[in-house]
């Protein structure tokens, strides 16, 4: 289902044309439920636009990386309304994301989990050296991932500067000790390999390899594959694909994003 709204064009003289969005209209539905619970609490029930065109408003800047001036000429407001409309939306849905341990709540000795590491570029940070990633050739945020064997995500990471290597960042975050104390068996790549617990890798390439470390790397790679899901559904929310904001909000929209795919995939 796609849902009508006004965008505009990126000219000096914004010109507001009819778009739509890619969402469930139940989506729009629960985000502005949640921004008038916020309203209510803030005894703030007046704004310029209703709960339900605010939530529209954010979900097409998240959606479609629109910059605060185009999409608030869309909706009527302007650039800096369209700013805190949007910095609203992201504390409320990323204040619903689920911490590290109650992401792993239900899971035990049966179970396994896929831990990735991806980096959400970033245009702000052109000079400045820890966030530079040496192996994605370019500046960005690094965030740490646990997903189920079908690649849904379970848990985000808060984002850390992009050279920060994947395993530093997972044992920063506990992953590796929070797994290792329910037992539960981690698949994760060879950017991994040193985390002992129950984090499994794949064996290092050689020429005289045996047959059945071959076949372990084949079977593990076919079981870690699903996790790369996790990733392209939180970067189909095109302001993950090139960050505009501070690298300090990046964690917010990350654990924002998920909320919303949470409530989109769960019904």
């Amino acid at each position: 289902m796609v849902i009508s709204l006004i965008t505009s064009v990126p000219e000096a003289s914004l010109v507001p044309y009819p778009a739509t969005l890619d969402v469930p209209h139940e989506l729009v539905e629960h985000v502005s439920w949640l921004l008038h619970a916020r309203r209510q609490e803030l005894n703030s029930p007046w704004r310029r636009l209703g709960c339900f065109k605010q939530a529209l408003l954010a979900l097409a800047h998240l959606r479609k990386n629109e910059t605060f001036a185009q999409v608030g000429a869309g909706f009527g407001v302007s650039e800096a309304t369209a700013w805190r409309y949007v910095e609203e939306t992201l504390d409320v849905l990323a204040a619903w994301a689920p911490g590290l341990h109650e992401a792993l709540v239900g899971l035990g000795e049966e179970d396994f989990v896929i831990v990735d590491g991806s980096l959400i570029p970033t245009d702000r940070i052109g000079a400045d050296e820890p966030y530079y990633s040496m192996k994605h050739r370019q500046h960005g945020m690094n965030v740490q991932v646990i997903a189920r064997p079908d690649g849904t995500p379970l848990w985000f990471s808060r984002a850390l500067p992009g050279r920060t290597h994947d395993l530093t960042a997972a044992r920063a975050h506990g992953i590796v000790q929070a797994c290792l104390t329910r037992q539960i068996l981690v698949l994760a790549d060879r950017a991994y390999q040193g985390a002992g617990a129950t984090v499994r890798t794949p064996y290092y390439r050689h020429r005289d390899q045996p047959e059945h470390y071959q076949q372990f790397n084949r079977d593990h790679a076919r079981l870690r594959a699903p996790g790369e899901r996790a990733f392209a559904l939180l970067k189909s929310w095109k302001v993950l694909r090139r960050a505009r904001c501070s690298t300090n909000r990046i964690g917010t929209i990350v654990k924002a994003v998920h909320t919303i795919l949470t409530c989109t995939y769960s019904g």
